[in-house]
C-alpha cells in the first residue's frame, strides 16, 4: 500500500457602444462576487473547528477576513521513499480591484525521508489586475528516489531480451537514486477575454543518477540511455515552452464551473544545455459543469492530459507518463511514472460532491484511463490502463476553497493506496 503526498497552481473588454450590455456584465459580475462572499460565513472549515476548540466560547467575528494562506503538516509513506515528514503550505488571494480577476495561487514545501531524500518545492500561478498577465512557475530542489516500471503501458514490446526488460510487461519495480533540479518559468498575456499567448524557459537537471538494485542485471534505464545515447550519471533537458491558454474557472483552487485549457510547445535545445534536442506537444483540457444552484460543490469534473513527442530524444526519466503534468496528480491508483512513452494520453472523470450542510466534509468518487506509445511496436490507443477510486474532501480554507483530499485508489497489477494532497487533483 501506498501513501502519498503530491505537490500540491479576464478581465472582459467590452465594446463602448454596447453601454448596457457592459452595464449588465458588470452587474452579474458584482453580484457573483457578492454571493459568494455571503455564502462563506454560513461554510465551516478546519480555522472555525481550531478556534472553537481553543476559543469555544469567543463570538464569531464575521467582519474579520480569514487568512489566504493554509499551512498543514505533510506526512506521507510508500516503500520507495519510507516514511516523510514535513511542512506545506498553498496561498489564494485576488490580485487589484477588478472583479473579474482571477484568484492566484502558490504552493511551498519541505520535507525529508527517512530513507534520506530531501526534497524541496515552490511553485506560483499569479494574475494580475484584469488578468492582464498570467505567471506560472516552479522552482524544484530535491535528493529522490524515482520509482520506475519500464517503457510502455504494460504490454511487452519489441523482440529482444533487451526488449522485454526495457517494456517490462511483469510491472518488476526499479529504483533510480539521483540529485534533481527543476527551475520553470511561463509568462501569459491576455489577447482577449479568456485568452493567453505564453512563453517561457524549463530546466530539468538530475546528476549522481545511480541504480542501487544492480543485483537484477539490466535495468530499463540502463538499456533506454545506451539506446539512445544518453550518460547513465546525468542529464540536462533543458527547452523553451510556448503555451496558448483558455480558461473561465471561477477559481484555480476548487472550480465549480468553466474551462481550462493549454496546449503547448517545449523545444529543448543543446544551446540551452540541453543534453539532446527534442521538440514535445502538450494539451491540457479541464471542463466543469456544477449541477445545482443552491448547491454549486455538486460538480462532474472532466479532465485529459496528453504529451507527444514530436522529433528527437528526452532523457528516460523526462518521458511523459503517469503523474507527469504540471502538478504531479494524474493517474490516482499508480505511483508517479508506472506508466510512459514517447506518447501519453491521460483522461478522468470525477463527481464531486458536498456531505455536511454546512460544506466542512464533502466527497469524490474519480475514474482515469490512460494509454501510451512505448516506440516498439505497441501504438497510442492501442491498450488502455484504468485507475480509480473514492476519497473524503476536508475544508481547509473557505475563502480560497482549499481543500485537504484525501483518496484511496486502485488499478491493475495490484497497484492501489492511500493518496493525501491538498486542493483537488484538477
Amino acid at each position: 500500500m501506498l501513501l502519498m503526498v503530491l505537490p500540491t497552481i479576464s478581465n472582459a473588454q467590452i465594446a463602448p457602444t454596447d453601454s448596457i450590455k457592459a452595464d449588465s456584465l458588470q452587474h452579474d459580475s458584482l453580484a457573483r462576487v457578492r454571493q459568494q462572499t455571503d455564502s462563506l460565513p454560513k461554510q465551516y472549515d478546519l480555522m472555525d473547528l481550531i478556534t472553537h476548540v481553543i476559543h469555544p466560547k469567543k463570538a464569531k467575528d464575521s467582519t474579520k477576513k480569514q487568512s489566504a494562506i493554509t499551512p498543514m503538516p505533510n506526512v506521507a509513506y510508500n516503500p520507495s521513499i519510507g516514511a516523510q515528514i514535513g511542512v506545506k503550505a498553498v496561498a489564494g488571494k485576488i490580485l487589484g480591484k477588478d472583479p473579474n480577476t482571477l484568484m492566484s495561487v502558490a504552493a511551498t514545501s519541505a520535507s525529508i525521508t527517512t530513507k534520506g531524500i530531501i526534497y524541496f518545492y515552490l511553485s506560483h500561478n499569479v494574475y494580475t489586475s484584469g488578468n492582464k498577465w498570467n505567471l506560472q512557475g516552479s522552482l524544484v530542489a530535491a535528493k529522490t528516489v524515482s520509482p520506475d516500471f519500464g517503457l510502455g503501458i504494460g504490454h511487452a514490446g519489441g523482440t529482444s531480451d533487451e526488449d522485454y526488460i526495457l517494456t517490462n510487461p511483469d510491472r518488476m519495480v526499479y529504483a533510480q537514486h539521483a540529485q534533481y533540479y527543476s527551475f520553470r518559468e511561463k509568462v501569459y498575456k491576455q489577447v482577449q477575454d479568456h485568452l493567453f499567448i505564453g512563453a517561457g524557459v524549463s530546466f530539468d537537471i538530475r546528476r549522481k543518477i545511480e541504480n542501487k538494485q544492480s543485483g537484477k542485471g539490466l535495468n530499463p534505464y540502463q538499456i533506454y540511455s545506451e539506446r539512445y545515447g544518453f550518460d547513465l550519471d546525468h542529464y540536462h533537458s533543458n527547452g523553451l515552452l510556448f503555451n496558448v491558454q483558455y480558461t473561465t474557472r471561477d477559481n484555480q483552487n476548487r472550480a465549480y464551473k468553466g474551462i481550462y485549457a493549454d496546449v503547448g510547445l517545449r523545444a529543448n535545445q543543446t544551446w540551452l544545455g540541453s543534453s539532446k534536442n527534442a521538440v514535445q506537444i502538450t494539451t491540457d483540457f479541464r471542463k466543469y459543469w456544477s449541477l445545482s444552484e443552491q448547491n454549486p460543490e455538486h460538480v462532474i469534473a472532466f479532465w485529459n492530459w496528453g504529451a507527444y513527442l514530436i522529433s528527437g530524444k528526452l532523457p528516460y526519466m523526462e518521458l511523459s507518463g503517469t503523474g507527469k503534468d504540471t502538478n504531479f496528480r494524474s493517474g490516482r491508483g499508480y505511483v508517479i511514472t508506472y506508466f510512459k512513452g514517447f506518447q501519453y494520453f491521460y483522461s478522468e472523470v470525477e463527481y464531486r460532491f458536498p456531505i455536511m450542510r454546512n460544506k466542512f466534509i464533502s466527497g469524490a468518487t474519480f475514474f482515469n484511463i490512460q494509454t501510451a506509445d512505448d516506440g516498439l511496436g505497441t501504438k497510442l490507443f492501442e491498450y488502455w490502463q484504468p485507475g480509480g477510486g473514492a476519497g473524503l474532501r476536508v475544508l481547509f480554507n473557505k475563502s480560497t476553497r482549499t481543500n485537504l483530499c484525501i483518496d484511496y485508489a486502485f488499478g491493475k497489477y495490484g497497484s492501489r493506496g492511500l493518496f493525501l494532497s491538498l486542493n483537488e487533483a484538477f
